[in-house]
């Protein structure tokens, strides 16, 4: 069993990576995203903010990743993986259910991609439309939270998936 832990900028390619990789192996795939948009949806003209939102959906989101390990999936956290607690909170859920962590960071050092990329794609409500600070965009792809002390996968996701998946897949059965 394996949990695999995505990070990356939005538009990197978190989601399609996260999709073959289940196609592949038969995980279960928690998108952030689409938790945190039906949130959303469910309380368009309340005074609930975004940022309680996020923070909702993510407690939503540990419990469904926790239930999915519980009974033997393998799973796959789609989101950016921003803060040191979130991959903490991965090794520690791998390591509750005897499943391998594996941390797979889509990189994309290319704002003008990004930005192609979000505007081109069937945006849920959670996404954003397109980066709009260079320098947060940068802070971002520079700091991104890794696990210390354990192997993690960092992708180009600029090239065609083709051109990765197996390695990918390699790094999850290794």
């Amino acid at each position: 069993m394996f949990f695999v832990q995505m990070s990356g900028f939005p538009g990197s390619g978190k989601s399609t990576l996260s999709r073959q990789i289940a196609k592949r192996t038969g995980a279960v795939v928690i998108d952030h995203d689409i938790v945190k948009s039906a949130l959303l949806h469910s309380i368009k003209g309340t005074p609930l903010d975004g940022k309680i939102a996020g923070n909702i959906s993510y407690n939503i989101d540990w419990s469904l990743i926790d239930f999915n390990l519980s009974q033997g999936h393998h799973v796959i956290f789609d989101s950016p993986c921003l803060y040191e607690e979130m991959v903490d909170r991965g090794i520690d859920l791998a390591k509750k259910y005897n499943a391998k962590y594996k941390y797979v960071e889509c990189y994309l050092n290319d704002i003008n991609e990004v930005n192609y990329r979000l505007k081109n794609r069937e945006r849920m409500i959670s996404q954003i439309r397109e980066v709009s600070s260079e320098e947060a965009f940068v802070h971002t792809i520079e700091n991104s939270k890794k696990p210390i002390d354990l192997h993690c996968l960092i992708v180009d996701t600029s090239r065609p998936l083709v051109s990765y998946i197996d390695e990918v897949i390699n790094y999850i059965n290794e």
